[in-house]
Formats: C-alpha cells, structure tokens, sequence
C-alpha cells in the first residue's frame, strides 16, 4: 500500500508537522494507478505497478521540494510517502526552453554546458529535454551506458531549475544484443535502465495554469526500436488527464515525433540500424514516427491540445494539425550535440524558447548553442 501526505512545508524543514495544511486533488501514480489527495492532502492506494516508482504531479501553484518521484518500497514499515511542496510566486506569464538529443558523453560534454550557460542567461522557469540524454545505451555494455547516465545526472544537477527529462531511443539499454553483449534477462535491459537513473519514464505537472506531460514514445521489438505507445502508457494516459477541465491547456513532450517532416528530410533507408521501416507480426511501420499516434490524439479530443514537443530528428520543425475539432501544433527542435545534416539541409544545434503569456503559448524561438 502507497500512502502519504502532500502537503505545505511552512517551515521548509522536510517534516510534515502538525500544523501544515494538506493539499487536495494532487494527482499520485504508479505509472499503472493513479489517485487524488483527499482533503488533509493524504493519499493511500495499491500500487498494481511492476516498473518499482510513483510520483506525484505538481499541482497549479505550488513548486515540489526535492524529487517529484519516489522509490516503491519492499518493506513499508520504515516508507515516508510524503511530498513536501512551497507556494509558487509564477502566475500564468513565464518561459520554458525546450531542448532535445543531447548525446552526452566525455568528449561532448561541453555541449551540456553550454545549454546550462544559455539557461542561466535565459531565465526559464524550467528546462525539458526529450531524449537521447546520452551518447548510447543501445549497442554498449553495463558499465559504459552507467557512465553515461551518471555523467548526464552530474550535469544536469548543475541546474538551478528545474529539468525535466523523458527518454530516448539511445536511453534503451542492451537491445542490440549482437552489439552490446547484454542478455534480454539482465535486471537493467531495456527501459529499466532509464527508470534506474532517472524514475518514471512517463509522468506529468502543472505550471502556471498548463498541464504537461512527459510521454515515453520509444519502445522496441526484438533488436530494434521504434515509435509506439505501448497499452500500459495509453491506459495511464486517459487516467492523467480525466479530471482536466476541457480548457485546461495540456502539452505533451517526448522524443519520438507523433508525426514529423524529419521522415522525408531522411533518405529512405532498408538495412539497420537505422531503417525506416519495421515489421511486427507481419505488419510494417515507421520506426521514426509514434506509429500509434493516432490513439494519443483521440484521447486528447475532449481536451485543449495546443502544443505537441518532440526531438530526434535534430531538425527544428513546425506545423499545425486540425483534428477532432481542435488545432495541435506539432513542433520539433534541434540537438543540443552539434550541428546535423550536410549540405543545404545542415540544421545548427540549438534549442527553442516558449513564452506564455496568460496561458497562450507562442510559437517559440529558435535559438543557436554555439560552436
């Protein structure tokens, strides 16, 4: 049983004490579960979850002391579920960049660093990064991929803000089994690394009067990666947003498009591992397109959907969709890493700035990391 307190910590002393007021209605999930605070801001509900983490979702007006996520516990006589929150001073008018791919490793370090200068000068409210965190995790053993993350963690605790990261398909550990030497039963295989290092690989908060989600749009069968929400995260999904009201805004960020020009920019590609195409059960998809993005949009039909953030193309990119009767833009941007491409379709590195004013989100802009 998962049960706790999510309160206002007058004192900022980490204790829920006694005269500290509850919060009602914040969201609390096992990534499989998801249930409220009742009126003294206490929660309790069993976890049905195997994935071994729950977190709760920053509600309007509040900023979350210390981590968002928490560990599952075997044993719960010693478990301290409570969330420690202080009032948050940010109305509906504020910044946030979007970054993507950035690829760390030793020799590219510098790149995490420079992000880190141009968000210190920017002055966001917070930073989310959609995946391909680190160099590799695919096609290299145990010990490289955990340096890797390790680096990545070291770098983003640098920030003075908040930073927000879903994975990408470089995050996806030993499926490359002819490369990487890793068994398909190894305890971090797959998408256990990820949630290892850096908790739930999909969750949501609330920032001024916006609801965010971080989707995990990568998944894989047998050696090879590709877009797909799987049942499980399609299920949460409807769940994080049910007590949204219609004009509740709500942004969706993760690596893999839902749908994206970056397809016809890249020549088509037969062989791996990078191919275009994948076969599962007989049917081929688009590796590098959400293939099930479609069940995503529907369930957001009752909802205000007006921005969709993905990376992995390295390319900045924007359009606009009218479905269900509500218009979604769908934007893209560049890699952190280094310039992409060749040619006359070389993309410079660089991220995107948002600004909302009065809970309007403008098209962002483009800026530059340099060289």
């Amino acid at each position: 049983m998962l049960k706790g307190f999510v309160y206002v910590d007058k004192n900022n002393n980490g204790v829920h004490d006694k005269n500290e007021l509850g919060i009602k209605d914040v969201v609390v999930s096992d990534q499989f579960t998801t249930s409220l605070t009742n009126g003294e801001g206490f929660y309790q509900f069993e976890s049905t979850s195997n994935y071994g983490y729950f977190f709760i979702s920053q509600p309007n007006g509040y900023l979350i002391k210390g981590s968002y996520w928490k560990v599952i516990p075997f044993n719960q006589s010693d478990f301290n579920g409570d969330f420690a929150l202080t009032p948050a001073s940010a109305g509906k008018n504020f910044t946030f960049i979007h970054a993507s791919d950035t690829h760390i490793s030793a020799s590219t370090v510098s790149r995490m660093q420079k992000l880190k200068h141009l968000t210190d000068s920017l002055k966001p409210a917070f930073v989310l990064i959609t995946g391909d965190l680190i160099k590799d995790a695919l096609r290299v053993s145990e010990k490289e991929a955990s340096s890797l993350y390790e680096l990545y963690l070291k770098e983003i605790g640098k920030f003075t803000i908040p930073v927000y990261s879903v994975p990408g398909n470089h995050e996806i550990f030993g499926i490359e089994r002819h490369n990487s030497l890793v068994s398909a039963t190894h305890p971090l295989y797959g998408k256990k690394m990820f949630r290892s290092y850096l908790g739930p690989d999909y969750y949501s908060f609330n920032y001024g009067g916006i609801h965010f989600i971080g989707i995990n749009s990568v998944d894989y069968h047998d050696l090879w990666y590709y877009g797909h929400l799987d049942s499980t995260q399609l299920s949460w999904l409807s769940k994080d947003i049910a007590s949204l009201t219609k004009d509740h805004p709500i942004v969706t960020f993760n690596h893999i498009p839902f749908y994206s020009g970056g397809t016809s920019l890249d020549e088509f590609q037969e062989g791996e591992p990078g191919s275009t195409l994948i076969t599962i059960n007989g049917k081929k998809y688009y590796r590098h397109v959400v293939s099930n993005a479609n069940e995503v949009i529907t369930r957001m039909k009752n909802n205000s959907y007006p921005l969709a953030l993905a990376g992995h193309h390295h390319f900045s990119q924007q359009f606009a969709y009218d479905a269900l009767g509500q218009k979604t833009r769908f934007h893209q941007t560049a890699a952190v890493i280094a310039p992409s491409g060749g040619g006359d379709q070389t993309m410079p590195s660089g991220i995107t700035l948002y600004t909302v004013e009065n809970g309007k989100i403008n098209d962002g802009q483009f800026i530059p990391i340099p060289k």
